[in-house]
């Protein structure tokens, strides 16, 4: 009954998909740091929730292990084209103001004891604080990313009824927020 209640509340707040996948199908690998130093979002070292601020990815990753269960859940948007990155960073945005929705409507449900992941950098702020050297402006709100905490958002996917790919000027973005049942301890 816990399953069909948080899927229906990451859809009614917002998720075009969503579906609860155990531990075993979150397919995880620290390359995914990597590809963070290499900085191609611009957000390395420039927002609280990106690395290296986050942690180092041992850690990060052994967290997401101690969830048995995620709720996996996607957004998806249309944009002009390939090339339209504004589309795709405010898809992007639009993606952080979800999560912050069901954030909210599954801690009811679940409590505080959850791990919530979102698409790459925060999204919270416009402009995270980091880049003029100030605190985080919202430390109870900021999520972190799938992909800072080693999780590999496509082959995670492959096996569910989520889709990576979601037709011609869509982009898709996913998070998930990782619990454990009422009856788990």
């Amino acid at each position: 009954m816990q399953n069909e209640e948080l899927i229906r509340l990451a859809l009614e707040n917002g998720a075009a998909k969503a579906q609860i996948i155990p531990q075993s199908q979150i397919v995880m690998s620290p390359v995914f740091r990597d590809i963070c130093a290499s900085n191609g979002c611009g957000n390395y070292g420039k927002c609280w929730m990106c690395p290296p601020d986050v942690g180092e990815i041992e850690p990060m990753m052994d967290a997401v292990r101690k969830y048995p269960y995620g709720l996996w859940y996607q957004t998806i948007a249309e944009i002009e084209d390939s090339f339209d990155i504004e589309g795709m960073t405010e898809s992007g945005f639009a993606h952080a103001a979800v999560s912050q929705k069901i954030q909210k409507a599954v801690l009811p449900v679940l409590g505080d004891g959850i791990l919530h992941l979102t698409c790459g950098g925060c999204r919270l702020c416009r402009v995270c604080a980091k880049r003029d050297n100030q605190p985080c402006r919202h430390p109870e709100a900021a999520l972190t990313s799938l992909e800072c905490c080693g999780i590999d958002v496509y082959h995670t996917t492959k096996d569910t009824d989520l889709k990576y790919i979601n037709g011609t000027n869509t982009v898709t973005y996913f998070g998930m927020v990782l619990f454990r049942c009422e009856n788990d301890g």
